[in-house]
């Protein structure tokens, strides 16, 4: 299924010296004809065969907190007594983006969201976030203890608008909306113990 694509005629609205602006009053809004180019195609354009490729950040990034999941691996109790088990744990966050193509700031579409990310922001965006702890589980007898991570997360919406140099797909622009998700800035995380009774065949393999 082809992802929605804005195209534009040439017009002659041009910001000057503002780092975001509105699309031309004069863009047309339409999706893609069976014959025209995909995202993916306009993407890989971008700085590679086209005049410009800019990207322009829709507001602020919106900043949320994203699934929980487990990390370093399970602890179990198999004494009579309450046990403390440290559990060594490494979880790296990485981006995505809402039409799932690989992205990298060191060249192409990401290079350029990633430029104009740190422009308008004034901070560097972080392809990944590794962080590692040990965080210590309290379980009591015959419990199996493990540790979750939620990582805060950042959604930047956005504009590519790339200029060809001869017409392509008979336009000379074209506008591709994407939403990119990463790591949020010098983000913490919720980090949490959890613990349930051990299940019998976990009972079982205890020694």
């Amino acid at each position: 299924m082809r992802a929605r694509v804005s195209l534009a005629l040439l017009a002659s609205a041009v910001a000057t010296g503002a780092l975001v602006f509105p699309l031309p009053a004069t863009a047309a809004q339409a999706g893609v004809a069976e014959d025209g180019p995909t995202v993916r195609e306009l993407l890989e354009k971008c700085d590679n065969g086209t005049d410009s490729c800019v990207f322009h950040p829709k507001g602020e990034p919106e900043y949320f907190t994203g699934e929980a999941h487990q990390v370093g691996d399970p602890v179990y109790n198999c004494t009579s007594s309450q046990q403390r088990s440290s559990v060594n744990w490494s979880d790296t966050t990485s981006q995505s983006n809402s039409v799932g193509l690989s992205m990298t700031t060191e060249a192409g579409f990401g290079k350029v969201f990633a430029v104009s990310y740190e422009q308008t922001f004034e901070h560097k965006w972080e392809e990944s976030h590794t962080e590692a702890q040990t965080t210590f589980v309290d379980t009591n007898p015959n419990q199996v203890g493990w540790v979750q991570r939620a990582p805060q997360m950042q959604k930047v919406k956005g504009t590519y608008e790339l200029h060809f140099p001869d017409k392509f797909h008979d336009h000379y622009i074209w506008y591709v909306d994407l939403e990119v998700t990463g790591p949020a800035p010098d983000s913490s995380s919720a980090v949490s113990q959890h613990t349930r009774d051990m299940s019998e065949e976990e009972q079982a393999n205890c020694p």
